[in-house]
C-alpha cells in the first residue's frame, strides 16, 4: 500500500493503493506511521518526500472502512490513524514535502497541507470533501488551512467543499510551486534532494520555531529563536557554512 525507498539523502513515500485513489484504510496508516518513524530515526534521511502513484495523490478515508459495522468507528480513525501521522509530519525536525501529482481530498488533503511545504502538478486538485458528508475537517485541517489562506477562504471551501486546482492553489499561498506534469516526478525529487544537501539541523530547528509560531507571544519567540540560534551556531554545518563563504565557494554540509 505504501512504497519507500531511500535515494540519496531523501526519503521517498510513495502512497500506492491506485484502484482506491490511495484512499486510507488502518493497515495503511499504521505503515505510513511506521515510515515516518524510520525516516525520523534515520540519520542519513535529511528530508522527506510523500507523493503517490498514477493520477491522484489521496482521496482521504476509505469509507467502506469507516462505515463497516465490525471496523474502526470515526473516533478510532481519527485518533489512532490520522493524528499520530499528522504530529509526527510536524515534530521530525527534517523538511517534509508533499509532492501532490493529483487529487487530494478530505484527509488526504489534510496530509499534503501539514507538510513543510506542497508542491503540485498542474492537475493537482484540492477539495474540502467533509461536508459532502455531513462531517467536519479533520487531520488538522482547521488548523493548518486558515494559517495558509485566511480564515475566510478556509470557510468557504471547507463548507462548500469546492475544488481548487493547482493555480487557484498556488494564487491562495496555500501551495509554494506547480511543476509541469511532464517532469513532475524528476523536478519535485530535484527539489527535495537538494534540500537534503541542506544544513538539516539547521533546517529542524527552523521548522521547531515555526511550530512554535503559533502559540508563542513575540517575547517567546524572540527567546526561542535565540536558544535555537545558539544551538545551529555550535554545528559543524556552521562551521562549514562559514568557512565556504569565506574560501568562495559552496558548501557541502554534512547534516550536523
Amino acid at each position: 500500500m505504501i512504497q519507500f525507498e531511500i535515494i540519496n539523502n531523501v526519503g521517498k513515500i510513495t502512497l500506492n493503493r491506485p484502484g482506491k485513489y490511495h484512499s486510507f484504510i488502518k493497515d495503511m496508516a499504521i505503515q505510513l506511521q511506521n515510515i515516518l518513524d524510520k525516516c525520523n530515526e534515520n540519520k542519513s534521511i535529511r528530508a522527506i518526500m510523500i507523493t503517490a502513484t498514477g493520477k491522484a495523490f489521496c482521496a482521504g478515508q476509505d469509507l467502506a472502512e469507516a462505515t463497516d459495522k465490525n471496523g474502526p468507528s470515526l473516533t478510532e480513525i481519527v485518533e489512532n490513524h490520522y493524528n499520530p501521522i499528522i504530529r509526527k509530519i510536524r515534530n521530525i525536525e527534517k523538511p517534509v514535502v508533499a509532492a501532490v501529482n493529483g487529487v487530494a481530498a478530505g484527509a488526504g488533503a489534510s496530509l499534503a497541507l501539514c507538510c513543510d511545504i506542497v508542491l503540485c502538478n498542474e492537475n493537482a486538485t484540492f477539495i474540502q470533501a467533509f461536508s459532502k458528508i455531513g462531517l467536519i475537517p479533520d487531520s488538522a485541517a482547521t488548523f493548518f488551512l486558515p494559517r495558509l489562506i485566511g480564515m475566510q477562504r478556509a470557510t468557504a471551501l471547507m463548507m462548500s467543499a469546492e475544488p481548487i486546482v493547482a493555480s487557484e492553489a498556488l494564487k491562495m499561498g496555500m501551495i509554494y510551486k506547480i511543476f509541469s506534469n511532464d517532469n513532475f516526478e524528476s523536478s519535485s525529487l530535484d527539489f527535495v534532494s537538494k534540500l537534503s544537501q541542506m544544513p538539516t539541523k539547521g533546517l529542524g530547528l527552523t521548522k521547531r520555531l515555526l511550530n512554535s509560531s503559533y502559540s508563542n507571544n513575540l517575547e517567546e519567540q524572540l527567546e526561542m529563536e535565540k536558544q535555537c540560534q545558539e544551538i545551529a551556531g555550535k554545528t559543524n554545518d556552521f562551521d562549514e557554512g562559514v568557512q565556504a563563504f569565506l574560501d568562495k565557494r559552496k558548501p557541502n554540509f554534512k547534516g550536523n
